[in-house]
């Protein structure tokens, strides 16, 4: 506790602040509040994970149709769980909510160990802070959880200063984030700090006059609200190139390959790739020998976190190819397999309709 900064309020006024502005204003209708077993809560909280609320609603529900439980999970194929994650970005999530499914199953007998926080979080994906939000939502003991919602409120109600990645910042609110924590109404209360930060605390627009702890907010009575938590220090994307393949047969078929299961879109479908036009050409006079190249579309820009990625397609017909192994597949745009895309990609295959090569194409 020595980290911690001065306490603006006793923990068990914050609680009561938090939790009557909770039952008024929060959110209870989640569709993983009803029920809240450790499995829905877990595929939830991955979900949400950089994710809007309304965004993530609708792939939650289809993923709990799909697969209900956590031995369903386990079960499927990788294929399968990433087309359902097809569009929320992010697609390491989904491999890790893939192994840690196996893992509970093959490890933990299909339940998971709750009943330790340590256990939780070493599971793929999960973490600190999701391991307590878990333990907390779905047994109501006590665990402390620090999203990045939570961190935005701890930032500006104490006004810590430098970037909460930095490991000395994310001490100071851990420790405020302990200090809080009560030991009753774990369920609401971890809810209650998530939703204060979505709702309320907002990154860009925060809405302060319908705050509970306005006029407790040392960054409101300083309006240096959008000041707090400090943005990560940036530095200038650096912009990669790449030429993707639409190589089509005479049905409109495109060639595929699956990613390497890590790296970029790792275990995702994509079009073949290729650093420049020569290699491009060199692979299809290796691979598909008599495919005639198309005039290439207009580059356009994906962006990740890291860097930027100017990708051009380049559309060809087919002449022969040469037998297709399991890491490739045809897929038909007019009646889509259930793999999972790249966002990219799933976005150039549906636009395929209105360049669909002509029939006399191929041998």
């Amino acid at each position: 506790m020595t980290d911690m900064p001065p306490a603006i309020l006793p923990p068990e006024r914050f609680q009561q602040r938090l939790l009557a502005w909770f039952d008024e204003h929060g959110r209870h209708d989640l569709p993983w509040q009803h029920e809240r077993s450790p499995y829905r809560v877990w595929v939830s909280e991955i979900m949400l994970q950089q994710t809007q609320v309304a965004t993530v609603i609708p792939y939650f529900e289809r993923f709990m149709t799909r697969f209900p439980d956590v031995a369903s999970l386990a079960a499927a194929d990788q294929d399968e769980v990433l087309h359902l994650w097809t569009g929320l970005g992010y697609y390491a999530r989904g491999r890790n909510l893939h192994k840690a499914a196996r893992v509970v199953a093959d490890q933990h007998d299909g339940a998971f160990p709750v009943h330790s926080l340590d256990e939780m979080a070493a599971l793929p994906g999960i973490g600190r802070s999701t391991a307590g939000a878990i333990i907390a939502q779905s047994t109501g003991r006590r665990a402390v959880i620090l999203d990045g919602n939570v961190k935005r409120v701890l930032t500006r109600l104490h006004t810590v200063e430098g970037w909460p990645g930095r490991p000395a910042v994310e001490r100071r609110l851990w420790a405020l984030a302990e200090h809080y924590t009560p030991d009753e109404r774990l369920v609401d209360f971890t809810q209650a700090m998530m939703d204060l930060g979505a709702t309320l605390c907002r990154r860009g627009t925060p809405d302060c006059a319908r705050c509970p702890f306005e006029e407790v907010c040392v960054a409101h009575a300083r309006g240096e609200e959008k000041l707090f938590p400090e943005g990560k220090p940036r530095k200038a994307l650096p912009t990669r190139t790449t030429l993707m393949l639409l190589l089509q047969d005479r049905e409109g078929r495109v060639l595929l390959e699956q990613r390497p299961s890590s790296g970029l879109w790792g275990g995702l479908w994509s079009l073949p790739q290729f650093d420049d036009a020569e290699a491009l050409r060199a692979w299809l006079d290796a691979r598909a020998p008599g495919s005639a190249l198309e005039p290439a579309w207009a580059p356009f820009t994906h962006v990740f976190s890291h860097f930027r990625l100017e990708i051009t397609p380049q559309p060809a017909r087919i002449g022969r190819l040469d037998a297709v192994d399991e890491a490739r597949c045809w897929y038909d745009p007019s009646d889509p397999a259930s793999i999972g895309l790249a966002a990219p990609v799933k976005a150039l295959l549906a636009s395929l309709a209105p360049f669909a090569l002509t029939t006399t194409a191929g041998p």
